[in-house]
């Protein structure tokens, strides 16, 4: 069975910064793509960061120049660091995992989620 367990969420201060991780437990996450995403209250869905399995990280222009996304396959875990934290960055944050062959991009047909981290911004 695959669980994938969020951590390090929590308040964080504005213009401060945050690293959550992500660890993976009945399954390799070199063995497909893996990925950030991010809900917060009465908004759907947003993907925030994703990492395929050529190590290959993108993100929204949003976002660019604010995160930093890194996997240690050898603790089969990903990490999202967060810098400048903005009040629009208040979410619950989840990882999700992808199983694929292809060592190039990732589709958005994501198997395996976590339940999530909660951050929350204050000013």
């Amino acid at each position: 069975q695959v669980h994938l367990v969020e951590s390090g969420g929590g308040s964080v201060q504005a213009g401060g910064s945050l690293t959550l991780s992500c660890v993976a437990a009945g399954y390799t996450i070199s063995s497909g793509c893996m990925a950030w995403f991010r809900q917060a209250p009465g908004k759907e869905r947003e993907w925030v960061a994703r990492i395929d399995r050529g190590g290959r990280i993108d993100y929204p222009d949003s976002l660019r120049g604010r995160l930093i996304v890194s996997g240690n396959n050898e603790k089969n875990a990903v990490y999202l660091t967060l810098t400048g934290l903005k009040p629009e960055d208040a979410a619950v944050y989840y990882c999700a995992a992808m199983p694929t062959l292809s060592m190039l991009g990732c589709r958005d047909e994501w198997t395996y989620w976590g339940q999530g981290t909660q951050v929350l911004i204050s000013s």
